[in-house]
């Protein structure tokens, strides 16, 4: 139980220290383990005209987060007004480095941005038989 209490305040002082500058980030807490996700792959896409339009290719840091999910080929992408992304966490390839199976070998996290001009923080917990996620600040 200490164990959760003590990943979910890590968790939210992250959340907490997200920049205020415009963009996406992201953050992956290994609930499981007790650590940062470090080293999970993770897509950014967003839908245009019906069609998932990869926008972004990462991988967590050492504290299992990424500043700018919005980064393709060296490239910053922009954010959209009125338009639906999607983070997907390679899950089953972060878990396979520690010879754990895994019930969802990705996780898709869909989400409206209506005002791009704003910074989104989409953070979640991990385990290899669940996860969950909010909107951070």
């Amino acid at each position: 139980m200490h164990l959760i209490f003590a990943a979910l305040s890590v968790f939210a002082n992250t959340v907490m220290a997200a920049d205020s500058a415009s963009g996406l980030s992201t953050h992956v807490l290994d609930i499981s383990q007790g650590k940062p996700g470090a080293g999970c792959n993770v897509e950014t896409f967003r839908l245009d005209d019906k069609e998932w339009t990869l926008v972004g290719r990462s991988k967590t840091d050492e504290n299992g987060r990424i500043a700018s999910a919005l980064v393709l080929d060296a490239e910053e992408v922009q954010l959209k007004n009125d338009t639906t992304y999607k983070l997907r966490f390679d899950t089953a390839e972060y878990y396979e480095r520690d010879g754990i199976d895994c019930f969802y070998p990705h996780v898709e996290v869909m989400f409206r941005i209506a005002d791009a001009t704003r910074h989104f923080h989409v953070p979640i917990t991990l385990a290899p038989y669940g996860y969950s996620t909010y909107k951070g600040q």
